[in-house]
This record gives structure tokens, sequence and C-alpha cells, in this order.
């Protein structure tokens, strides 16, 4: 048996605890599940602590022909078009929050949007690439820690009685730097301890973290907000502190940290593919034999110039760019769009219309996993997503003609479109950014999960700020021109992935002709030797006859 060599990085305390406690350590496959839950909840609250600004922004700049809500959904009604005047003894919420309150309130919103964004965009990269190069759970940890206080801190200009513009855009840059340390992170842990196989289905399941942390950031910043608007962001700002200490305490980052080879560093006999290889929880050390193992203290990470060249990167990242362009739009405009247009015969409350857009995320959900499903299936993350990019543009064309028919046909449209928009933008930031990390180009040596993530979403980010702020201008001259612009760019991110599909389509091909070829070769052979043994039997009867000939004419002499 060969030597496994190993090289711990450091197991998290509390799993050090709870090992003494229990007295013996956990199978791989428990490590596993507890991975995908503790990354499923970082990023949870990565998205809860995003949301307050949506929410707050009618308390900081307010349409004073509109009236507050007394409950928000789900603990009040859901969809609601007359809405009735709650207590507001000190009238805060009516005057808004200067410097958000003036006439151009609106625009410097949009300018804090903007900033966030540009800054995530940004530190996307430099985090990718740190992140390949640190110890993944100290840098998550500190990217959570870090964006709760900035979160917390642009809530306490509230507390603080804070109206300087300076002081909230710059609060919003740092929060967007250390937000950009949470997607390259996960992902790169979740493709630590997964290999390829199933890969898609288990990241479409898991990416379900942006819904809901969208959605618990909501009403963890609704429930607060008669309270001041200030709380709706501490609050939100305390739940990811607390998770990065969860992070800190119990995520092991790297399967060799607590004494488990990694998926992608094995090397095992022909037989067995490295990529497919799947662990059962107690039986690793027998399965350890043969194996050489890359510790994850000597690996080495690789810079941004290399990991672009890895085949797949800048097409899935350009695609991922006007892909995200489409499902951003939708998430910053659709409630607003929903409270423009006439459904039913009748106009929806701006808060109603909120409460309605979440379902766009439920159909995301679903997208998600079943084009991960079927890009496992089939070995075709490619042909997938540009398949799904191509379906949601007939589907957008209906969703803008015929949603304003009655509140069913828009949900249906609505949910529709959110599986096409949202399923190959869940499987190109999870699954296939896993895939390239561990190409096999890297040979093992390298670490690239961080890295590939980054440029990959980063690039993506970029369409992301991009697509609202063409929405505000082209929704000037109606809503037409801004389906058009979506439509558009949903075409060019399926043509982008065009050389790829092919080879995919070629590749599978090759494999099924070599495949009948198999089942031709097995079937000539069973011919031949059918035919060899109805040989032999002939062979031997005519023995038979002639030795019985034999008999005969002896018993005659």
């Amino acid at each position: 048996m060969a030597q496994i060599s190993v090289v711990i990085r450091g197991t998290p305390p509390g799993i050090s605890l709870i090992k003494r406690l229990r007295g013996k350590d956990w199978s791989y496959n428990s490590y596993r599940y507890a991975v995908l839950l503790i990354t499923f909840v970082a990023y949870t609250c990565y998205h809860a602590s995003r949301k307050p600004s949506s929410i707050v922004k009618s308390v900081l700049h307010p349409e004073h022909d509109e009236e507050a809500v007394s409950n928000p959904w789900p603990i009040g009604n859901v969809f609601i078009f007359k809405e009735r005047l709650g207590n507001d003894e000190s009238g805060w919420k009516k005057k808004g929050w200067a410097p958000f309150n003036a006439d151009d309130g609106t625009l410097r919103l949009g300018e804090i949007d903007l900033a966030f964004l540009a800054f995530y965009a940004l530190g996307m990269y430099v985090a990718g690439h740190l992140g390949d190069r640190l110890d993944l759970r100290l840098f998550l940890t500190s990217g959570m820690i870090g964006s709760g206080i900035f979160v917390a801190l642009f809530g306490m200009g509230y507390l603080w009685n804070i109206h300087a513009f300076s002081f909230f855009l710059v609060m919003q840059m740092i929060a967007g730097l250390f937000q950009a340390t949470g997607w390259p992170s996960v992902v790169a842990v979740i493709g630590n301890w997964f290999g390829k196989r199933k890969r898609g289905l288990i990241m479409g399941i898991w990416n379900a973290h942006t819904s809901v942390g969208n959605i618990s950031g909501s009403l963890l910043a609704a429930s607060v907000l008669d309270y001041g608007w200030g709380w709706s962001f501490i609050v939100p700002g305390a739940f990811i502190f607390v998770g990065g200490i969860l992070v800190y305490l119990f995520l092991a980052a790297y399967p060799e940290d607590v004494g488990y080879p990694c998926p992608h560093d094995l090397v095992v006999n022909q037989e067995t593919r490295p990529g497919d290889l799947e662990i059962p929880g107690q039986s690793i050390e027998s399965q350890a034999c043969d194996v050489r193992r890359v510790p994850s203290g000597n690996k080495r990470g690789i810079g941004l110039f290399e990991a672009f060249l890895i085949p797949g990167v800048v097409p899935f990242a350009l695609c991922l760019f006007f892909s995200k362009l489409v499902a951003y739009t939708f998430l910053y405009w659709l409630p607003f769009y929903l409270s423009q247009t006439e459904i039913g015969g009748e106009y929806m409350s701006v808060k109603s219309a909120g409460n309605l857009s979440t379902l766009f995320d439920v159909g995301g959900i679903v997208g998600g996993i079943i084009a991960g499903h079927l890009s496992d299936k089939l070995n075709a993350r490619a042909a997938t997503a540009a398949t799904f990019m191509y379906a949601a543009i007939p589907f957008m064309l209906l969703y803008r003609f015929y949603g304003d028919v009655s509140m069913t046909m828009n949900i249906v449209l609505m949910m529709i479109v959110g599986l096409f928009v949202n399923g190959p933008y869940a499987l190109i930031t999870t699954a296939v950014s896993a895939d390239l990390g561990t190409h096999s180009s890297l040979r093992g040596d390298s670490r690239a999960l961080a890295t590939v993530t980054a440029i990959i979403d980063g690039t993506g980010s970029v369409g992301a700020a991009l697509g609202p702020l063409l929405t505000g201008f082209l929704s000037t001259g109606g809503w037409d021109k801004v389906f058009v612009m979506l439509m558009v760019c949903a075409l060019i991110a399926g043509l982008l992935l065009s050389r790829l599909v092919i080879a995919e389509i070629v590749d599978w091909v090759k494999k099924k002709q070599s495949a009948n070829g198999r089942c031709f070769g097995v079937i000539m052979g069973a011919n031949v030797q059918e035919r060899a043994n109805k040989s032999e039997a002939m062979d031997s009867l005519s023995t038979n006859f002639e030795l019985a000939g034999w008999h005969m004419s002896t018993e005659m002499t």
C-alpha cells in the first residue's frame, strides 16, 4: 500500500470539539453534508445582507401619493390593490431621509446600487485570486464579518443622524468589496469536496440559497422597519456577522484538513477516472491504495492569465455577462414593472408587486435544478445553458404581450421566464465554474477553483451592473425597448457558447459511433462463434456417420 502524505492546514475548532465529545471522527459523507449546509447558510447570509437597500428605497425617497402597508408579506395580504395608511407618529417615513428625499433622490439611490455592483465586480477578480492562495475558511470568515460590519454601518447612519451622501456611498463601496469574497469561496469549497458525477444536480439544488437569502433578507429588513430604516441594515448585518463565526468554527474547506483526500487529487488505476470517483463514508483508507495526494498546503495558486487560458473560461464568462444582465434586470426592475403594468384591468401596489416578483425566484430555483440535472445526464453543460437561453426568448416575448391578461397568466409566464433565465445563470456560476476550476489541464497540482469562479462571475457582475442601468434609460421610451434588449442579450448569450456546443455534439456523436461499433463487434463476434459452433457440430455429426458406417461394414464382414 502506498503511503499518503498529509499536510493539515488546520481542523476547524468546532469540529475538533465535536470529535473530542464523540470520541470518533465523522465519515466522509457526513463532512460533505456539513459542507453543503454551512456553505448554503453562508451564501444565504450574503444575499440576505444585500436586500435591505431594495426594501428601504421607498422610505428613503417616499412616493407621497402612496400609503403604507401595516404588515409585510407573508404576515399580511400578499397581493393587494388598495393599501391603508399605517400609524407613523414620527413622520420620518413620509418625509424620507436626506440626501435621498430630494428631487434627484432616485438618481442618488441608483448611484448607490451602481457603486455596490461596480466594486463587487472589481473585488471579485481580486477575491478569487486571493481565495486560491489563502485558507478559504479564514478568507470566507473575514469576508462575512467585514460585510456585516459595513452593512450595519450603513444603517448606523440613521442612528447617528448622518445625511452626507459620501458616507453612504463609501459604505456601499467597501461592502461591495467584502461581498465579493463570498461566491468564489463557497463554490471553491463545494468543488473541493465533490467530484464531477452529479455535480450539476447537487449544485442546482444547493444554489437555492440565492432565493432563500433574498426572501429571508426581505423579511428581516421589513420586520424591523417600523423601528427606523437603519435597523433594516443593522439586523441583516448582524445576521451575516454571526454566519461568519459559524463558518470559522465548523467549515472544513478542504478534505485534506480533516484527513481525507480531495476527489481531484486522487490518482487511481486505469479503470477509474478521478473526476468520477465517489468515496463512501468509512472506506476512504481502503480506497487510498496506490493514491498520491497533493496536500492542500502544498498546492500552488495560478494567475489570472493562466486561468483565462483554461479552455472554456472565456466563452462561459462572456455568456454569463449577458445572462446575468438579463437576470439582474428582472431582479432590480421587475417589481417596478409590475407596479406600472395593468394586470387584469387593475394596477398593483408597489409592495404587492415586490411580493409577486418573488415568484420569479421560485421559477429560478426550479430552473437551476433542472439545468443541473440535464447537464449531468447529457454531460453537456454548454448545450444545456445555450438551450435555456434560447428558450427564454419566446417566453419573454409572451410575458410582455400576454402577462397583463390576468394574474394567473402573469404568474405562470413569470415563473417560466424565471426558470429559463436563472437556469443557465445558476449552472454557469456553480457546476461550470467548478468543472473549469478542476480542469484536466491543471494536472492536479494547482488550485484554480476560486480564481476561475471569480473570472466568470466577476465578468457576469459587470453585466449585472450594466443591465439595470440600461433599463433605466430605455424604460423612459417604453417597456418594449427593454424587452427587446433582454431578448437580444439572451440570444447573444446562447451564441457565445456555439463553439462549445458544437464540440459537445461532436463528442457525443463520436461516443455514439464508438458504442455502436463496440455493439457491432460484439454481434459479429457472436455470429462468428455461432458459425464456428455449427461447423464443429457438423464435423462431429459427419464423424459419427463415418464411424457408424465403419461399424456396419465391419459387422457385415
